[in-house]
């Protein structure tokens, strides 16, 4: 009877313990990590940015790997096209920056990649869903589809986005910023 009694009372007890381990946040963060969390942070700051936004981009860029080119050429964490990044790099007065560094370090992609992203949200009257699908598509055609009224800009209306790879990139980046921001509420600190 006593042998059975704890052998209930150790069943109990490990039930809990996995009922609380898998409701924990821990695993979903193990699944969803974010690195380079004080850059993140920092560039966020310094450009008024969201950092669960700098986040979920880099997520869905990368993954968070360094050193990454896409098929297309776009280089580092942040995947910023040579043409582009000169260009930021001459707008921004990001002077002593090499393609080297936009492509392996870290620091150097989230600080140029921030620096768009906020010319994006300006450029496209703080619409961050625009913003976001024009890192992806280019501004030019998200300002196309904008004034021939194909989109509206808004995340209801993702559908009418004419490239798929571009809507489905912006639900990717809204799905990481919502698990982001309910998972890490201290990152905006």
């Amino acid at each position: 009877m006593r042998r059975l009694a704890r052998l209930l009372l150790l069943l109990a007890v490990a039930v809990t313990a996995i009922v609380l381990f898998l409701r924990s946040d821990w695993i979903e963060r193990m699944m969803y990590p974010i690195h380079y969390q004080d850059d993140i942070r920092a560039s966020a700051l310094n450009y008024e940015l969201d950092p669960y936004l700098l986040a979920a981009i880099i997520r869905s860029e990368t993954n968070f790997q360094t050193g990454r080119e896409s098929p297309k050429g776009a280089l580092g964490i942040m995947q910023i096209m040579p043409d582009t990044a000169d260009w930021i790099i001459d707008q921004a007065k990001f002077t002593s920056v090499t393609m080297e560094d936009v492509h392996h370090r870290a620091d150097v992609s989230i600080e140029m990649g921030s620096w768009y992203i906020q010319s994006l949200i300006r450029q496209f009257d703080n619409n961050t869903t625009a913003a976001v699908a024009a890192y992806n598509a280019g501004p030019g055609n998200v300002k196309r589809w904008l004034s021939e009224k194909v989109w509206n800009g808004s995340r209801d209306q993702l559908a009418d986005v004419p490239f798929g790879e571009t809507r489905h990139y912006v639900k990717r980046v809204f799905y990481y910023y919502d698990k982001y921001k309910s998972l890490y509420p201290d990152m905006k600190r």
